[in-house]
């Protein structure tokens, strides 16, 4: 099966529109484009620290001849014009419900089955982590692997963040920053291969692919990433939104004003 006409226009005027923007804007530095299989649907998954990294994840993916897919709120569908183009580059509508989480993943296995890279963030958001390091994260991508068989390359990106930083209101151009972005090596899951999805399997498996993302990252950034992933859960903190206020329990230390952004 091969990618419909449609798509393929949309998402070579998308590429032809974007990328010229974020070649003025960033350089790039591009690694590990080998550890990225050809010949079959990829499952990328890479860390989430600016709004803008889809674009540089994007644009990297597309580089290596995959058509990039984004899981994408279901409500984006339903904006006029923007939900049109969503639809025709046949990205992945996300719904709460069973059925349209059904309808998620079918969709999901319709862009392996042709040889594109479905892109999931394993953080499910922006990380709350207060340093930028992948955090505690959901089981999306896992489970997708899981069903699916589909390799899952752990992707770590830096330096479109200093562009434009997490929540931010504008642009930082000036000096003009690097874009760095590493793919690993397919993540190894194949002990939970045919177990049941049971949550202790999913969860596990989600942290061995943000294990891979996280020496990535550390690597790109030579910095010793923290000992423990950070969970909004346990630090009180909202999962979503701008809202980053930290409410620890009282078995935590207070948080200090470096962790605030």
């Amino acid at each position: 099966m091969k990618p419909s006409m449609k798509e393929r226009a949309t998402l070579g005027t998308l590429a032809a529109l974007v990328r010229p923007v974020l070649n003025l804007v960033l350089r790039r530095k591009w690694e590990g484009t080998e550890n990225l299989p050809q010949g079959c649907g990829i499952i990328v998954c890479p860390n989430h620290n600016t709004e803008i990294d889809p674009l540089v994840v994007g644009h990297f993916v597309y580089n290596q001849g995959f058509f990039p897919h984004f899981l994408a709120k279901a409500s984006l569908f339903k904006i006029p014009v923007v939900g049109a183009i969503l639809s025709a580059a046949k990205q992945i509508p996300v719904e709460r419900s069973s059925a349209g989480a059904n309808r998620s993943l079918s969709v999901a296995r319709e862009v392996m089955d042709q040889g594109g890279a479905v892109i999931i963030y394993p953080e499910g958001t922006l990380t709350r982590d207060p340093d930028l390091w992948p955090m505690r994260g959901r089981t999306g991508a896992a489970r997708l692997a899981l069903q699916t068989g589909a390799p899952v390359v752990p992707v770590a990106h830096w330096g479109a963040n200093e562009l434009f930083p997490r929540y931010a209101k504008k642009l930082h151009i000036f000096p003009r920053k690097t874009a760095r972005v590493v793919a690993g090596p397919p993540v190894d899951l194949s002990e939970f291969i045919g177990q049941p999805l049971t949550k202790t399997v999913l969860e596990e498996a989600t942290s061995r692919i943000l294990d891979a993302v996280t020496e990535l990252l550390a690597g790109l950034r030579a910095e010793q990433p923290p000992s423990e992933r950070w969970d909004p859960a346990v630090r009180g903190q909202n999962a979503t939104g701008r809202n980053f206020e930290v409410s620890p329990p009282a078995d935590l230390p207070p948080t200090s004003p470096e962790e605030k952004p």
